[in-house]
């Protein structure tokens, strides 16, 4: 009689029965619903928090109603082709979003200049981003972060939105302790579902306390706009390079990592080029850049997207198909998330997030050597703080990897290997 499977069977065995006439596609036998509600709740958590700061950047550049539909559009087509596209080519959870932090530098700046101007800013840095990831260079400087301070580094980005459920408590005590409440439940009788059991009461709660404000209203397609790129040297200096920078040190960095954090071995090079590929390709639609996530990609590389990590690629896929659903509707659908109560969004995000937050502590003091290294990285990136338009999450690996030199006097290979370092399968026979 044959002996039970093993992971490392099942994974064999799937690689010698390709999909076929007589067989399902790979993607509809790794289908599950709790991938599939944690790429939903990372979009939820995308439209309702950072699609902010490009509408108030859209105001700061005068843009008209048809031009702010139309980034709108562009971010979320791109998020969403790369996601789908990315995952399905990787079998990983790559989870792709718009450059929040390139968003926040907009509004200050964005009004300067001609739009047409702004517009070829934008070709340029997904241009540029695009060669630095196609090259390499990004994966080999992010090779040399040790293992530990990226952890230190997740656990520092994750840990405001983990607090996040608590400080809620004391605006709308009912729903946010419903979610909490709902959640501790569902872990314990139904793991795989926790989070949607939270999601479920805390809507009903949320419904119940008269706080949904949910509605769509005129609902029809977006018409993307398209813009003919203008280059100057002012707008290249004063948006270009600085959104280059942002998006690569506070976006595509924690990107790599979190994936690296989560037991995956990203091929930063195709990750990496890909999204600054697509980003040049819609900048004239108005997308400012398409980028790899961090926080909702944490929602779905965790153990509560799938136990299996092999069968997470599908909230990759889920959250895609959502991006491309909500971006040919535009602020209508956009307009639907807005309504759903900020405390919801808060108490849902941070539950679904434990999982992400522990793994990261977990690993961040592993080892005596590298914990107060770790710690400084910790602080750092979760003190929220930004210099020079780069967020926390960069300067705290800058100063994780500098302390770790400090204290051991060198670097030891980090956390990400390269694609060449994966291990070979041989051929079953």
């Amino acid at each position: 009689m044959p002996g039970p499977s093993t992971p490392a069977a099942e994974e064999r065995a799937e690689e010698v029965l390709p999909d076929g006439p007589g067989r399902r596609p790979r993607l509809i036998r790794d289908l599950s619903l709790s991938a599939v509600l944690a790429g939903v709740v990372a979009v939820v958590v995308s439209y309702s928090g950072p699609l902010v700061i490009v509408l108030a950047a859209a105001r700061a550049g005068h843009l008209d109603a048809a031009q702010t539909d139309s980034w709108i559009w562009a971010v979320s087509i791109g998020s969403g082709l790369t996601c789908i596209a990315l995952s399905l080519r990787t079998r990983m959870p790559v989870i792709t979003a718009w450059s929040t932090p390139g968003a926040a530098l907009l509004v200050t700046s964005i009004g300067s200049y001609a739009y047409d101007e702004v517009i070829g800013a934008f070709v340029v840095s997904g241009a540029v981003i695009a060669l630095i990831g196609l090259t390499g260079i990004f994966g080999r400087l992010m090779r040399l972060v040790p293992g530990a301070v990226v952890s230190a580094m997740l656990a520092g980005i994750l840990f405001s939105f983990g607090t996040g459920v608590f400080t809620a408590l004391e605006g709308t005590p009912v729903i946010a302790g419903s979610v909490l409440v709902a959640y501790l439940l569902g872990r314990r009788w139904l793991p795989r579902y926790a989070v949607l059991v939270a999601l479920v009461v805390g809507v009903l709660c949320s419904a119940a306390a008269s706080r949904l404000h949910v509605r769509l209203d005129h609902v029809g397609l977006v018409q993307p706009v398209f813009t003919t790129p203008a280059f100057s040297v002012a707008s290249l200096v004063g948006i270009a390079v600085p959104l280059t920078l942002a998006t690569l040190a506070s976006q595509n960095a924690p990107g790599v990592a979190v994936l690296s954090a989560s037991g995956y071995r990203p091929d930063d090079r195709l990750l990496v080029g890909s999204t600054g590929l697509v980003s040049a390709a819609l900048a004239p639609f108005g997308s400012h850049a398409v980028n790899l996530a961090a926080i909702t990609a944490a929602i779905c590389t965790g153990p509560e997207a799938h136990r299996d990590p092999r069968r997470r690629y599908v909230a990759g896929v889920a959250c895609g198909a959502v991006y491309l659903l909500v971006g040919a509707f535009g602020s209508t659908l956009v307009a639907f998330f807005a309504g759903l109560p900020k405390e919801l969004v808060a108490a849902l995000a941070g539950v679904a997030l434990f999982g992400a937050l522990a793994a990261g502590l977990t690993g961040a003091v592993r080892e005596d050597k590298d914990r107060e290294a770790a710690l400084i990285t910790f602080l750092a990136t979760a003190s929220g703080v930004t210099l020079f338009g780069i967020g926390s999450a960069f300067w705290g690996l800058v100063l994780g990897v500098a302390a770790h030199v400090a204290l051991n006097g060198r670097l030891r290979r980090g956390a990400v290997p390269s694609p060449a370092d994966r291990p070979t399968r041989r051929p079953v026979s």
